[in-house]
């Protein structure tokens, strides 16, 4: 048997090289790799298979086949195999090696690749890092290698991902057009990638970005130094480098032979304590100052909001919806990362049983970085979800958290700088949606110094202080207004205006279209006025018939807490806007402390309402399951919370109990739900309108997240925070009869709300 004929030129035809032929007599041809098998049948197949072993040309494979396969016949064969990929036909070589050999396998896998003869790489160190584990494994893999610039690729290594000097690099990346490739080899877990091609996807600073949001608890510490990375002890072995380092080179070698693939946009990383490996994907910022455009964002909110008909999709007992759990999941699972993501991870609350369905997404972003000690201690310290499924609770923690992050303010949204007077009657006064009562403002120092976080009183407003103001757009008068950036995102430096104004999230949502969230963030501001109505002037409310529908999941909740020595109840808090609100309770039974929780929910469909509440319910009760008879092993340390648990009774407090002369008949009335989310918003807005209140919106969508995200403004209604300006407050409750008179201000419930 000859290697080739002819001139010595000719190819040489056999089955790939990353395939073995097993021959069954009168059974098929078994191409065997490390992928998989795969089974070929036909006429003399048997007996040519063998002869694909690589070694011959055509004339010499003709000859060796007959007579037992014609020449018409193994063409026939060989143009049906190629057509299935199976052969291939190769040049011959002198020296023929297993090396070689496995390499060609290796590159039919990955596509038909080939290494380019004279491709070069560049390794750049940045600081003090050993790069010789790098050089001998980009020389073992074949890479000829560039001590200076001009290279095809740039291997960049260093020790932190997030070191600036990244940046300037990266910007003389972008200038020159070539491509670079980022890795960390020290540490336990290695990085590898991603290739950052000028022109052609994410930055250096999209990463970076991201990586910044993950890391605010060294904030602090980074900010004191100057803003560089906080420097930790390096952690390695020999092993890992040199893994590492192997890692690296591999990327290379595939990135200049030619490779392609959506596995090069993302980080890479591989814990070498448990060999767990995990891809990163990394996506172009739009608004990204360094290769995006920057005035996005600020074109974005300066535009009118405009909302268009949503058919609503889903109907659960959690809402109405423009798309379902799982579609947001599939739509938006992709911010969750710890290194490309807005959202590290998702959890479950261990805290109780599975039916709380309560899920965490990390801390809470709207909270002031700078009370970190107290707001650590406080309900609200995380994001998180809740719902009658675990799916619910889930997307419900990822839409919390994006809306969060969504509100947080980057500088490169609309602003205008001047003061109240200056701007005319398009600037709206903040206080008249923060609502601080001038009395507030005189025991502010008091309050401040020995208050809860979320219930700081700021400086009281100047109408002549310079500071930035936003624009909104009001959906009652559709025209622009400015409010103070301060109020509309969290965070704002303190010269733009955060002294006067503090930023919260209430009417914060968001949703599976701009529609859905706008309506869900004006319920929320429907609900806590509603809330405020009731907890501050400790009117007694009618109850809620729990049983009243039938519903199997409210069964379930109840007989849950009667597990735990509870019992749940809920009141009717719906106001003079007609939306149904109702607050669920649940309660110790068997201890002097009962422990109390509730939670707040409003809807156009009362079953709806209800279910929300039980499900906020849920939500704040794992802190208080942990807690001893002798009042101590809460799993929160909010010193207001801990007291109201410690002291609060149901019989000691009659707002919390129903009111014995009222009818509970909320859920026995009529209710036809809308097809059309745009219809259900316009419903909750006309009652707005007719109790002579605005609603505003502000499109807060970052476009590299995607997730709608909307903060609603409604001036006038009420915070269930202690806001005790003039106004609904006071007069509402006496306009529906719940009381004969308006609570003094001396009067008002001492206990504020700390949810």
């Amino acid at each position: 048997m000859t290697r080739h004929g002819g001139d010595g030129r000719a190819p040489l035809i056999g089955f790939k090289r990353h395939l073995r032929a097993e021959v069954i007599p009168g059974d098929a041809v078994y191409l065997m790799s490390e992928h998989g098998v795969t089974v070929v049948r036909g006429a003399h197949l048997a007996a040519l298979a063998p002869l694909l072993d690589g070694t011959r040309d055509l004339p010499t494979l003709l000859a060796d086949a007959a007579p037992a396969v014609s020449p018409v016949q193994v063409a026939q064969l060989i143009g049906q195999l190629t057509h299935r990929g199976l052969i291939d036909q190769t040049p011959p070589k002198e020296h023929p090696d297993s090396a070689g050999e496995a390499a060609g396998a290796y590159w039919e896998l990955a596509g038909r690749l080939c290494p380019e003869r004279g491709a070069t790489l560049r390794i750049t160190p940045v600081g003090n890092l050993d790069t010789a584990p790098l050089y001998l494994a980009c020389r073992a893999a074949g890479i000829a290698l560039s001590p200076v610039g001009g290279a095809d690729l740039d291997l960049v290594v260093c020790a932190d991902y997030l070191d600036p000097r990244l940046r300037e690099l990266d910007a003389e990346r972008r200038a020159d057009g070539r491509p670079w490739l980022l890795t960390k080899v020290c540490g336990t877990t290695v990085w590898v990638g991603p290739v950052f091609r000028p022109g052609a996807g994410a930055c250096w600073n999209c990463l970076a970005h991201r990586l910044r949001g993950h890391r605010q608890a060294e904030a602090p510490v980074r900010l004191r130094q100057g803003g560089d990375p906080v420097a930790v002890p390096q952690a390695a072995l020999a092993a890992t480098l040199g893994l590492g380092a192997q890692l690296a080179a591999l990327e290379c070698v595939k990135w200049l032979a030619g490779r392609r693939s959506e596995e090069q946009d993302c980080v890479t990383t591989l814990d070498t304590l448990t060999l767990a490996s995990r891809s990163h994907r990394l996506t172009r910022r739009p608004q990204c100052p360094d290769c995006g455009d920057a005035s996005t964002m600020t074109r974005q909110t300066s535009r009118p909001v405009v909302l268009t008909r949503r058919h609503c999709a889903v109907r659960t007992g959690g809402g109405h919806r423009a798309l379902s759990a799982q579609s947001m999941l599939e739509r938006y699972g992709h911010l969750l990362s710890p290194i490309t993501g807005v959202v590290k991870d998702i959890r479950r609350d261990t805290r109780g049983p599975e039916l709380l369905n309560v899920y965490r997404a990390g801390h809470n972003l709207a909270l002031d970085p700078r009370r970190m000690s107290e707001l650590r201690t406080s309900l609200r310290q995380e994001s998180s979800g809740k719902g009658r499924t675990a799916l619910d609770a889930q997307v419900g923690a990822l839409c919390e958290a994006v809306e969060r992050i969504s509100g947080l303010w980057q500088g490169d949204e609309a602003r205008i700088r001047g003061s109240l007077r200056s701007l005319g009657p398009d600037a709206v006064h903040p206080g008249h949606c923060q609502l601080w009562d001038e009395r507030q403002f005189a025991a502010r120092a008091a309050t401040n110094a020995g208050g809860h976080p979320f219930h700081q009183v700021p400086e009281a407003f100047d109408p002549n202080a310079v500071l930035d103001w936003s624009p909104v757009w009001s959906l009652t008068r559709g025209r622009r207004l400015l409010l103070p950036t301060s109020l509309l995102y969290y965070n704002v430096p303190d010269q733009l205006g955060r002294r006067m104004v503090h930023a919260d999230s209430n009417g914060c949502a968001a949703g599976g279209t701009l529609e859905d969230a706008a309506l869900q963030g004006l319920l929320e501001l429907v609900e806590r006025d509603a809330v405020a109505l009731w907890w501050y002037n400790r009117t007694r409310q009618p109850a809620v018939d729990l049983d009243a529908l039938g519903d199997p999941w409210t069964a379930q909740v109840r007989q849950a807490h009667a597990e735990l020595g509870r019992e749940v109840w809920a009141l009717d808090l719906t106001s003079d806007l007609g939306i149904p609100v109702v607050v669920a309770l649940s309660r110790r039974t068997d201890r002097a402390h009962e422990d109390i929780v509730f939670g707040f929910g409003a809807h156009l469909d009362p079953a709806i309402a209800l279910t929300r509440a039980l499900t906020e319910m849920n939500q704040l009760l794992p802190p208080v399951l942990s807690a001893r008879p002798d009042g101590t092993g809460y799993g929160c340390a909010d010193p207001v919370a801990l007291n109201w648990w410690r002291t609060a009774t149901r019989a000691g407090l009659p707002y919390l109990d129903p009111d014995p002369a009222a009818a509970g008949a909320l859920l026995e009335g009529p209710y036809i739900p809308a097809t059309d989310l745009l219809d259900e918003l316009r419903t909750v807005q006309r009652a707005l309108e007719q109790r002579g209140l605005e609603v505003c919106i502000l499109d807060q969508t970052r476009p590299d997240l995607g997730l709608p995200v909307v903060r609603v403004l409604v001036p006038g209604l009420r915070h269930f925070w202690p806001r005790f300006a003039p106004g609904r407050l006071f007069d509402v409750p006496v306009a529906l009869g719940r009381l004969p008179r308006p609570t003094a201000y001396e009067e008002l419930n001492p206990i504020p709300l700390f949810v």
